[in-house]
């Protein structure tokens, strides 16, 4: 299940999260982030247990996006163990995205 957070929540949710993350950086107006959506919902389904992945509006969360200086969407970033793994841009395949969290 993905899971769509806030800026108040992204320190339990993705910080201090057990197992490795993938945020997502979107927004509901921007077509590539649309066109991502139904590959992060399977990758979250496929990854249950093993990673989680984690939306952030970036309208509504300006500031954790300005935080991790998120100029363009969708933006990918991956925490394990809170610390920032991986950075991307652009819509990706699961293969990929599997490969940002090392489980190609």
């Amino acid at each position: 299940m993905v899971i769509h957070a806030t800026t108040d929540e992204f320190k339990s949710v993705v910080l201090e999260s057990k197992v490795p993350v993938l945020v997502d950086f979107w927004a509901e107006w921007c077509g590539p982030c649309r066109m991502l959506a139904p590959t992060l919902d399977k990758l979250a389904e496929e990854l249950e247990g093993k990673a989680s992945i984690v939306k952030i509006d970036v309208d509504a969360e300006k500031a954790i996006a300005a935080q991790y200086e998120v100029s363009s969407i969708p933006t990918l970033l991956v925490f394990k163990d809170g610390q920032l793994m991986d950075r991307r841009s652009g819509v990706m395949n699961i293969k990929q995205l599997k490969s940002m969290l090392g489980m190609a």
